[in-house]
């Protein structure tokens, strides 16, 4: 596993795959050169979750599935480079009330690859190189698609792994050599991002991205980010490239110099493990608070609220594992505070991220682990959920650069 690939490391020095690292961040792709990729293999091969109690202890198994049918709408990807996501952890160990019958499946949403098989009607060319986040297919119909909201479609988004096709196939995801998705959800990479820079940008990267968008972060705004890890390291740099006045909030003082690493200044940390203090401190300073990670308790009342100025927004990007209990509507009538949620982004969104990342330099710090069997990729899970990703694991097959 390599160390993350930040933007303010010296060149030369060397990660565990013998490149230096600033090879990896900065230097154009060199495009992958695909041969016999005009069609796929009619079964695709993967590590899948094969059921709930092999899924609790995070172990995977090599897999071979038939795919849902191949339209004029869709393509297929050979798959270069796929991130972890804490949703897919989640998943696996069937924590968000995954159903049984719906393993065996196969995890993995942020996915980057190469095109291997086109439908008629698609925009793509075989060996172009793509993304594909966490949705792989939407009715296209309702008035949320129609304005580009496929992540809200009306019928209900077809998620990447996990969702149901038209012909009852269930969907599966990049753990493994290919994936088949509606060419309408994926988008083509820019040469300037390496395949595990971009993979985790397909989820992480627009989940924060998006909300920042949306609720307008930028000059003259002040937005805190919630917590230092998968999400949290990507929307301090999506925040600082969008203009807003960018801070950190953590329980502790263990990232700080992560955060400085990003753009973070001392002042601007806030370690928030006394809450009163820190909310009395830092009382109505923020337009936006967008949270990426959660504990046991949310301090919706006791932080989050104070923190925020009169007609700020607090916005959650996940899924606490138990219900919140008690939230008063006063904490949000006196003052015109707003709490709201977001869940991934639309193709636009992640077409305009990618640019913004190749403007700005945005980078994912990510380890690399090869897609080489299912005890590597069954440890790559248990050290994504063990905290030991600093900020992504992205596994690669060999082809990948």
């Amino acid at each position: 596993m390599t160390g993350h690939f930040d933007t303010n490391r010296s060149a030369g020095k060397t990660s565990d795959l013998g490149k230096t690292l600033d090879d990896v961040k900065q230097a154009p792709y060199k495009p992958y050169e695909p041969q016999n990729m005009t069609s796929s293999p009619e079964q695709f091969t993967a590590f899948a979750a094969m059921t709930l109690d092999k899924g609790k202890a995070l172990e995977v198994e090599k897999w071979e599935y038939k795919p849902t049918a191949f339209n004029d709408e869709m393509i297929d990807i050979k798959v270069s480079a796929c991130g972890i996501c804490g949703s897919c952890i989640h998943s696996i160990r069937g924590e968000w009330g995954t159903p049984e019958d719906m393993f065996p499946f196969v995890a993995g949403h942020e996915v980057v690859g190469t095109v291997a098989r086109v439908g008629k009607n698609s925009s793509f060319k075989v060996g172009q190189r793509v993304g594909l986040g966490a949705q792989g297919g939407s009715c296209g119909e309702c008035s949320q698609c129609k304005e580009h909201h496929e992540p809200y479609c009306e019928k209900g988004m077809i998620g990447t792994y996990g969702g149901k096709y038209g012909d009852g196939v269930q969907s599966q995801g990049g753990y493994g050599d290919y994936v088949r998705a509606h060419e309408r959800l994926v988008v083509a990479i820019p040469d300037e991002l390496s395949d595990e820079v971009a993979a985790p940008m397909m989820c992480a990267g627009v989940t924060t991205y998006s909300p920042l968008v949306r609720f307008g972060a930028g000059p003259g705004k002040k937005v805190a980010i919630a917590g230092i890890g998968g999400l949290g390291h990507l929307g301090l740099q999506w925040s600082k490239a969008l203009g807003a006045e960018t801070y950190a909030l953590s329980h502790s003082d263990s990232k700080k110099k992560d955060a400085g690493e990003l753009g973070i200044n001392d002042e601007h940390f806030i370690v928030y493990n006394d809450m009163e203090a820190t909310a009395k401190k830092w009382k109505s300073t923020f337009d936006l608070i967008v949270v990426t990670s959660f504990a046991d308790h949310i301090p919706i009342k006791e932080l989050y609220m104070p923190l925020l100025r009169a007609e700020g927004t607090v916005c959650f990007l996940g899924l606490p594992t138990q219900p919140i209990k008690e939230l008063p509507l006063g904490l949000f009538v006196h003052g015109g505070k707003s709490m709201a949620g977001s869940i991934i982004g639309s193709p636009d969104e992640i077409r305009d991220m990618l640019k913004l990342a190749v403007q700005k330099k945005v980078r994912t710090w990510v380890q690399t682990v090869p897609m080489s069997d299912s005890k590597s990729v069954s440890q790559a899970l248990k050290d994504m959920r063990g905290g030991k990703a600093h900020y992504r694991i992205v596994l690669t097959n060999e082809h990948s650069a």
